[in-house]
């Protein structure tokens, strides 16, 4: 029996209403918009109140992207969350949806990729069905980041919004749907990126509070540097899988980081402005949920119709990275209420 090819069927988003602009951190740490919009082509971000959490993000999420693909809850048998901010430390923010969302029959699990964690969920959700075990499987990438920023680190306080994005994944027709990805690690560099306290190695004391190791601690340059380098690479192996060139993307959709480390992967793409899809001046780095929101938004502005190539690509901590290719298997636009 052939391997049965697994698509995006639906896709919800969802994001906090409350906006942090440039001139908002400008009266709360040293930094100014021109510095911010210079360094990282971001203007705004979403920020979550007290009560808003990963999994009610990410929940409402999935409620849309359910409706959208037109699947009941019941009909799930997988839902994977993709995120680096859990409700919990344990159990998975997955079964917290899973309940939320109704999906009594699903299993419910987490991935824990950083920032490529959509990517991940993906590539696991299209194994899955190809593999013939799985038929409807609920992609989960969310992250609710600023509630572990260090709001006096001017280098990272900028970065971080909050957000979530859902996909339906599901059987498509014969050469439509994710056609091949690319996943890598690097463990060595752990240190790029890390959150030092909260987990068994480094518990949380009023020491390691006072000396903000529960906050984001990041290399800059770093990371900044493998990025570059990590995003291109990826995408070209993706395409070779799918024995495709980057003349044949239509739409180039990398993690919403920052848009220098954009620009220059777009760069080794040899791939046009007008073919790679940016919104990270409205959010910021939403981590998990970046790839899923701008891939929700071009579908919103009419940017992607079926058979069109999509290559998307993400990077995080880890080190972690990953690239997927995907022939758009609905037609567009889709009524959504």
């Amino acid at each position: 029996m052939s391997a049965m090819n697994a698509g995006i069927l639906g896709l919800g988003m969802a994001v906090p209403d409350r906006v942090l602009s440039n001139a908002d951190l400008e009266r709360m740490v040293d930094t100014s918009d021109e510095w911010i919009m210079t360094r990282t082509g971001i203007r705004e971000r979403r920020i979550c109140e007290p009560h808003e959490t990963t999994g009610t993000l990410g929940s409402l999420a999935a409620r849309r992207a359910l409706e959208d693909a037109g699947v009941e809850p019941g009909d799930l048998d997988l839902v994977l969350c993709a995120t680096a901010t859990g409700d919990y430390i344990w159990p998975a923010t997955a079964c917290i949806i899973q309940d939320r969302i109704g999906a009594a029959r699903a299993t419910a699990f987490d991935v824990s990729a950083a920032c490529s964690g959509f990517v991940y969920g993906l590539a696991t959700a299209a194994a899955f069905i190809q593999s013939g075990t799985m038929r409807r499987i609920l992609v989960v990438g969310a992250d609710t980041l600023t509630k572990q920023v260090n709001w006096a680190d001017r280098s990272t306080c900028v970065l971080f919004g909050d957000g979530a994005a859902a996909a339906v994944v599901g059987p498509c027709r014969a050469g439509e749907g994710i056609l091949a990805s690319s996943t890598g690690s690097n463990g060595a560099g752990l240190d790029q990126i890390l959150l030092p306290a909260g987990g068994t190695r480094m518990p949380v004391t009023p020491e390691a509070i006072e000396r903000k190791l529960n906050c984001i601690h990041m290399k800059g340059a770093e990371v900044f540097k493998f990025a570059v380098r990590i995003m291109g690479d990826a995408c070209l192996d993706a395409l070779a899988k799918a024995g495709l060139t980057p003349a044949d993307v239509d739409l180039f959709i990398p993690h919403q980081a920052n848009i220098r480390i954009i620009q220059a992967a777009a760069a080794r793409m040899e791939m046009p402005p007008e073919r790679v899809y940016v919104n990270v001046h409205k959010y910021g780095n939403t981590s998990a949920a970046s790839i899923g929101i701008a891939l929700r938004e071009a579908l919103d502005e009419g940017r992607v119709k079926r058979g069109d190539v999509i290559v998307s690509v993400g990077f995080g901590a880890g080190l972690t990275w990953g690239a997927n290719v995907q022939r758009w298997c609905r037609d567009e636009p889709v009524q959504r209420s």
